[in-house]
């Protein structure tokens, strides 16, 4: 089953609120949908937009795509994020991280034995 993640309107007329629906790719705009995982208030603004991260991850593991719509709504989330999200296939590699050199443990230093105690001259020394 193809699903996609898109914007369902609703609010009143020149007063849009969309929300964030996973449908079925064939539903209608505003149908039946699998799953709600955001809302999004462009009258206020992009900081209005509140994502179900958790759930739109999970969306795109499983096979969801995003509508363009969508993606270019979300593109300055998910640099919030820093999550790479599979747009299109590339050919590009990416570099693995550097190895941390592991740290060296020294050993601990031994400890000095306690100084004897010197006799007191005060005391004779008996025979």
């Amino acid at each position: 089953m193809a699903t996609v993640i898109r914007f369902s309107r609703h609010g009143s007329k020149k007063r849009p609120i969309y929300r964030m629906v996973v449908q079925h790719h064939a539903a209608p705009r505003d149908g039946r949908f699998i799953e709600h995982i955001g809302n999004f208030n462009p009258i206020k603004g992009s900081d209005s937009l509140i994502v179900h991260r958790d759930r739109l991850m999970y969306w795109l593991s499983v096979g969801a795509q995003m509508s363009d719509s969508v993606r270019t709504t979300l593109k300055t989330k998910l640099k919030e994020w820093t999550v790479a999200v599979p747009t299109e296939p590339t050919s590009k590699k990416v570099k693995a991280a550097p190895a941390e050199k592991p740290v060296e443990k020294k050993a601990p230093a031994a400890k000095k034995p306690a100084p004897k105690k010197k006799e007191s001259a005060k005391e004779p020394a008996k025979a």
